[in-house]
């Protein structure tokens, strides 16, 4: 028997499992039916906690489909509560841990609101996992069409006039698969309420439709910035609301153009299963 927890971040959520030790080892098929709704514990992904020669940890994220992800915004805030409640670790406010992901060592703030604020970096327009912003064959499927982004994993972002005329499982799903995405691709529909304002639904790579996306919050405020002219344009260190199905998160730009992401994390539950 193992302990597992769950936890979530905007209703993005995760099953937990301190491996700090080194002593368990999971296999896609195992992670696929932990993940599963009906027959396993349920969530849209698994972390392990492992321990890091770079950082304070390691973040060693799976979909729920058991295959291995690059990055994780909302599961990365999760991994930096859920180290600090296994390892007791107690600051005052605001603190910082770094947790090492398959994207690099992203910075963690925890503030006094029991928020968390992630250093996301720098976004990447130019990617082998999609096609350049200036190539003239973008992806275009019915009516939408996308502009591309990498927040440590690729994104395809589209503006639609309103979220409730989106069927997201057709569509995610044929975007998420498309011949132009050599390995699949994240998919965000964003309706703009005002400037600092976005409503939006997500598709995820080897999830499907879930409440939120950390990455994907990132992945619309670098299109909106670069893409698209706002009335408004975003200064520095102000914040721009993107509320999504599970909630919301909160991203703005510093001055190195990093993109900082803040939001919750949240403790549900915890139990055993057999391994």
């Amino acid at each position: 028997m193992i302990n597992f927890y769950k936890y979530h971040g905007a209703g993005n959520d995760f099953i937990m499992i301190n491996n700090l030790t080194g002593d368990i080892k999971l296999d896609s098929d195992y992670i696929k039916n932990l993940c599963d709704r009906h027959y396993g514990i349920g969530a849209d992904g698994l972390i392990l906690l492992e321990s890091s020669g770079k950082a304070d940890c390691f973040m060693n994220y799976y979909n729920s489909d058991g295959s291995i992800a690059e990055m994780c915004g909302n599961g990365v805030r999760c991994t930096a509560l859920f180290y600090e409640e296994q390892t007791n670790l107690s600051k005052a406010c605001p603190y910082s841990i770094e947790i090492e992901t398959r994207a690099g060592v992203k910075k963690i703030m925890v503030h006094e609101d029991e928020t968390y604020s992630v250093d996301m970096g720098e976004p990447v327009f130019e990617s082998k996992d999609f096609p350049s912003l200036t190539d003239s064959n973008l992806v275009k499927i019915k009516e939408f069409r996308f502009s591309f982004v990498s927040m440590g994993n690729p994104h395809a972002v589209t503006i639609v006039p309103s979220l409730n005329e989106i069927n997201i499982k057709e569509i995610g799903s044929k975007v998420e698969n498309d011949s132009s995405f050599p390995n699949k691709i994240n998919v965000e529909f964003v309706e703009k309420i005002d400037d600092y304002h976005y409503k939006v639904k997500v598709w995820e790579r080897g999830c499907g439709e879930t409440l939120a996306c950390g990455t994907g919050a990132c992945a619309v405020f670098s299109i909106i910035n670069k893409i698209f002219t706002r009335t408004v344009l975003g200064k520095l260190g102000e914040e721009t609301a993107l509320e999504f199905p599970g909630g919301i998160l909160y991203i703005r730009e510093d001055k190195q153009g990093h993109i900082i992401l803040r939001g919750p994390a949240c403790f549900v539950f915890k139990g055993e299963i057999h391994i």
